[in-house]
């Protein structure tokens, strides 16, 4: 199965209705997408991947193998509440614990930030897409995500490495599971696979992306705003034998005292007299539905 890609240099021109129906189907029914043309710079990109590749070579990766699980491993213990990864959490938005997190340089700092700054505004578009696919206001998930916080919706990053595993068959990378979050912007491995998302009763491999495409998926919140229109999906890492895989996750999330309900427009209506809705039906019954929905949602709201 292809997984659906969305090219951004098309949100401008004649084929714009084409790429926003495609994102509107990827939301219903994958839970995840690829995006291409982005316009953050491929230089940066691989300079992101390149200095959290040598943080870990040289303050994880030894530390990894001696650690616990590995030992657990090695003896072929039971290993099924445990991940196969190396991984560590920073705070972008709205306040930044990176230059906290032990033994990080300078370099990877700046390079970080200045990668977070372009992925944001690729999170609000793709935010604003999605809301307009929804039928809601541009800034509609923006504006949930913010809460009552003037700086808008949270951002951090999962760090992880999934250090090549003496035995894979015993183990995951990382166990399946949905993101509890909103907006997930994943830069991984060009060259190690082991993502895998489950659709239709099957596991789909995602290939190591190629030319810095970012990977998207939509998290918990996103099901719930939406109120079960666009999914989370369950997904999974599984390790590999012969290579170290990159994951680099960034997550555009409501900030913590947001409070997250699915938008009221998109709720059926309820609590309403069936006579009322017969009466309307009457006066309607070859329109569409859906303003009919709305209208007797509104009675039954008190509008």
């Amino acid at each position: 199965m292809a997984i659906p890609v969305i090219d951004f240099s098309t949100l401008n021109g004649d084929k714009r209705g084409e790429t926003m129906a495609l994102l509107h189907e990827a939301c219903q029914k994958w839970g995840c997408f690829l995006i291409e043309n982005h316009d953050i710079e491929g230089k940066l990109m691989e300079k992101v991947k390149k200095v959290i590749n040598s943080y870990y070579e040289e303050n994880l990766k030894e530390s990894f193998y001696q650690s616990e699980i590995a030992k657990r491993l090695e003896k072929k213990e039971n290993t099924c509440d445990v991940d196969w990864e190396s991984s560590f959490f920073i705070w972008h938005r709205p306040t930044s614990n990176i230059r906290k997190i032990p033994n990080l340089s300078e370099d990877l700092c700046q390079t970080m930030d200045e990668y977070i700054d372009k992925l944001v505004q690729v999170a609000e578009t793709l935010s604003q897409m999605m809301s307009e696919n929804l039928g809601l206001e541009k800034d509609y998930i923006k504006k949930a995500f913010s809460g009552n916080n003037n700086n808008g919706p949270a951002m951090g990053t999962k760090v992880a490495k999934y250090p090549e595993c003496p035995y894979p068959e015993l183990v995951r990378g990382l166990r399946e599971h949905t993101d509890a979050g909103g907006i997930i912007l994943l830069l991984q491995d060009d060259k190690v696979p082991g993502l895998e998302f489950f659709k239709d009763g099957k596991w789909i491999e995602i290939p190591p992306s190629k030319n810095n495409a970012i990977f998207v998926n939509t998290g918990d919140q996103i099901e719930v705003l939406s109120n079960g229109l666009y999914k989370s999906v369950v997904h999974r890492v599984m390790p590999d034998k012969n290579g170290s895989r990159l994951s680099i996750a960034s997550f555009y999330n409501p900030v913590g005292e947001a409070i997250i309900s699915p938008a009221p427009k998109l709720l059926y209506p309820s609590n309403y007299c069936y006579g009322d809705y017969l009466e309307l039906y009457g006066k309607t019954k070859f329109g569409d539905k859906g303003p009919r929905f709305e209208s007797i949602k509104n009675k039954a709201n008190g509008n």
